[in-house]
């Protein structure tokens, strides 16, 4: 990861929060003996080591003194998490990618699990025996919603494909059509 200086005023909404009159920390740093120059040199050096990758804003100049190394970006999410980091936290080009990378790492993990020969326990790890011991109501709410979904989709894609076969059968043709070259001469 390398650390160079760059020009950030270009960015656009760079140093909105720069003036420290529009600051609404301001009362605080009284308190905290804190420098009331927002362009202060006494950040902290990073604490960790830049052994992993770590995805950092494009709009920040280094990492954060303290940041997460566990689980490194991989896989098919990590590539879409790299294309995120590639624009502004300000656009939608960086925060939905991210969420689909989210949801793209569950079935990564899940994937994963069943190569390890490991079957996941869904049900645990999404909190419904909590769930179903605490707030029944909305359990069974939300079960009931997820069924009625199921049920209707599966119902959808059952009777769609039961017309397009039996419309594939008399496509074009009723009953006593004899055809072109039995009604013309050729």
């Amino acid at each position: 990861m390398e650390n160079t200086i760059k020009d950030y005023k270009q960015i656009k909404g760079w140093g909105v929060d720069a003036d420290p009159k529009n600051d609404p920390t301001y009362p605080m740093r009284n308190r905290m003996n804190v420098s009331q120059d927002p362009d202060s040199h006494s950040h902290p050096t990073p604490m960790q080591h830049d052994d992993t990758e770590v995805l950092k804003s494009n709009e920040r100049p280094r990492v954060t003194t303290v940041y997460g190394t566990t689980v490194p970006p991989g896989g098919l999410s990590g590539m879409i998490r790299r294309f995120a980091f590639n624009y502004s936290e300000n656009e939608y080009r960086h925060w939905l990618p991210l969420l689909v990378a989210d949801r793209v790492n569950v079935v990564e993990g899940i994937l994963e699990d069943f190569s390890k020969g490991t079957i996941p326990n869904i049900f645990a790890e999404k909190g419904y025996a909590v769930e179903w011991k605490y707030n029944r109501t909305a359990f069974v709410t939300k079960m009931a919603a997820i069924a009625a979904v199921t049920a209707g989709v599966v119902i959808f894609l059952s009777s769609d494909s039961k017309k397009n076969k039996g419309s594939r059968k008399i496509k074009g043709y009723k009953k006593g059509y004899r055809g072109y070259s039995e009604t013309h001469a050729l």
